[in-house]
């Protein structure tokens, strides 16, 4: 989850180290770091908090010009957010120091090692134990700090990336990657690491996937990459399809802001060669064989948090065209229960950054157990997609803000295409069908603009709904997940209790939280579609309403019907059922962004949490 930059080139090292920790400040921000080489003695600053903390202390002692340098920002786990626990670490005799993504299992019984042999240990950290490490091991082999990164990481348990500075080699930075995110930008006489291209796209747009247990050695002029036993490897090049322009707010006051507005381009993007000429779906990117998919007996979609509700929306949507049942589970709990999947089954792992650690690790399960695997993601080159059998990526390009919007509405119709894609090799529906519903799709990122053109009503509510310590989602069919991604968004940003519920649940047992004046957003299905789940919306928005509920209704154009059973209505346009959840879950982006802003707190930043969770 931490921010992790390298640089070794010709440029000022800070320079490039500290622009691109403020693109990656995102992935944590308890606290930051940079380390430097000049004239061979190794330069530390670190401070607790926010970059702009480190920053203030870089003008008041600031280091000395190099060209070599690596930064940190930091997401806690072992020991809090302090002066002394942020990175880089420094081994006691100051040669090497070390910043350090991830979470060394074993560190409790080699911290042991370290103390039994006189070493002193000055924070609570799990990353220090690595930086003692590789101390001792570069005697031992030389001065030779690849083999000593080696031969520390064989020791190592649990998942981490490692980027280390030996003081008495100024032109080299060493990093070693085990289930954490990392990946080289190739430069001109240049070359950077970084957990996210975000650090680096402004220098350069070529970069290098980096595999499991590999080893990366950077001069100014070469790259070399080893397995964890010395071996060379190969690597794939991949080039970034964004530039640094599109990691800048652009005028808005916020990353999420921006991201928000971003939304119909991102829709139409994720649409974008998916569908030929003659209306039908051409998934380029997947090798899955169509009689792979033919003999498939159930999906499971595996997925954390916001990607777990686009999962929840998929299923309704994956079982109407193609009639085979969907499981979606929450990837953390997923291997730990003995779940039933085999070679007929198509696991399907959604995931934004694709470094999702729970995600992924329940991507090797099923993979272990033998079933087809296809990724939905968001970042090119990323682990959870070099994994799986097949890869459907969003080109929703980056986002900044932890919170994620555009991600979802890519995400859902990502998993849209693979559901009309299985219905269209398994002869399920007709090419009317299909067609039928590719045009609603095409029709997306209009719609979605059209709701981006009327929440200003949205933001009225939310402003005055700021001093409300509880608000409540309703929802049914696809409205449920909808409802559970507005609550989400609401805890999230502005960390208040928010729930969502299928409604026809309220009245066994959520009722009871319902009072005086509680807000409650209901997500009222179209009357036009199934008009007896209309029906019941009414019904339980008439049950909070005889308590006191103060409901919001998200209903569309045209529905009449609903008017005098709500204190305020949210007006989206009419969309077909399956695709009310793309338009339906914008205002409710809207609503937790103004009302975070309303409470004065950090939108893009929320507390203790990071943007990707590539820790168990």
């Amino acid at each position: 989850m931490c921010g992790i930059v390298g640089y070794v080139g010709q440029k000022q090292a800070l320079e490039v180290v500290v622009a691109g920790l403020r693109r990656l400040e995102y992935r944590g921000y308890d606290s930051a770091g940079v380390a430097v080489i000049s004239e061979g003695v190794l330069e530390v600053r670190k401070r607790a908090g926010k970059l702009a903390n480190l920053e203030e202390l870089l003008g008041a002692d600031p280091l000395p010009q190099s060209t070599t340098g690596i930064g940190h920002t930091r997401w806690a786990t072992h020991g809090g957010p302090t002066d002394h626990n942020a990175h880089p670490h420094v081994s006691e005799d100051t040669r090497i120091a070390v910043i350090h993504n991830g979470i060394i299992e074993n560190f409790a019984e080699l911290r042991d090692e370290l103390r039994a042999a006189g070493v002193q240990l000055t924070s609570e950290t799990d990353t220090e134990v690595a930086a003692h490490m590789l101390a001792r091991e570069v005697p031992i082999v030389d001065g030779d700090l690849p083999e000593a990164m080696r031969r520390v990481c064989r020791r190592l348990e649990g998942a981490f990336t490692l980027v280390a500075l030996d003081r008495e080699q100024p032109d080299l930075v060493v990093a070693a990657r085990r289930n954490s995110p990392l990946v080289v930008g190739v430069g001109e006489g240049e070359n950077f690491l970084a957990s996210d291209v975000a650090a680096f796209v402004e220098h350069t747009r070529h970069a290098l996937e980096l595999g499991q247990d590999q080893v990366v050695v950077l001069t100014p002029d070469d790259i070399t990459v080893t397995d964890f036993a010395g071996e060379p490897v190969e690597v794939r090049p991949f080039t970034v399809d964004w530039d640094a322009s599109a990691a800048e707010k652009g005028g808005y006051d916020l990353f999420m802001l921006k991201e928000i507005a971003e939304q119909p381009k991102a829709v139409a993007d994720a649409l974008r060669g998916r569908i030929s000429k003659d209306h039908r779906i051409q998934l380029d990117e997947t090798d899955l064989d169509e009689s792979v998919l033919r003999s498939i007996t159930k999906v499971v979609v595996i997925a954390c948090g916001t990607a777990a509700h686009a999962g929840m929306v998929a299923k309704y949507a994956i079982e109407h065209w193609t009639r085979l049942p969907v499981e979606v589970e929450l990837a953390s709990e997923f291997r730990y229960r003995d779940p039933i999947v085999g070679p007929d089954s198509l696991v399907i792992a959604i995931s934004q950054s694709g470094e999702t650690m729970d995600t992924l690790m329940a991507l090797r399960h099923a993979k272990e157990q033998g079933a087809r695997t296809l990724a939905i993601c968001n970042t090119v080159g990323s682990t959870i997609p070099r994994e799986s059998d097949a890869v459907l990526y969003t080109y929703a390009g980056p986002e900044i803000a932890v919170a994620s919007t555009k991600a979802f509405l890519t995400q859902i119709i990502a998993a849209y295409l693979v559901g009309l894609y299985l219905a269209q090799v398994r002869g399920l529906m007709f090419e009317d069908e299909i067609r039928a519903v590719l045009d609603e799709l095409d029709e997306m990122p209009s719609k979605v603009d059209l709701v981006l053109d009327t929440t200003e009503h949205v933001r009225e509510l939310a402003r005055e709904l700021a001093d409300s310590t509880s608000v409540l989602f309703l929802g049914r069919h696809v409205g449920f997940p909808v409802a559970l991604e507005g609550a989400l968004k609401l805890k999230e940003l502005a960390y208040m209790h928010a729930e969502g519920f299928p409604a026809g649940e309220l009245k066994h047992g959520p009722i009871a939280l319902i009072e005086e004046g509680v807000p409650v957003i209901v997500i009222v299905p179209s009357p036009r579609g199934r008009a007896v789940l209309h029906d019941k919306i009414v019904s339980n928005i008439q049950e909070v309403r005889a308590r006191g509920a103060l409901v919001i209704a998200i209903a569309e154009e045209g529905d009449e019907a609903i008017a005098p059973f709500a204190d305020h209505i949210v007006r989206v346009p009419a969309v077909p059922t399956l695709m009310q959840p793309l338009v339906s879950t914008v205002p409710l982006q809207v609503f937790a962004c103004e009302m975070a802003t309303a409470k004065g707190h950090d939108v893009d930043q929320p507390r203790n949490l990071a943007k990707s969770v590539t820790v168990e």
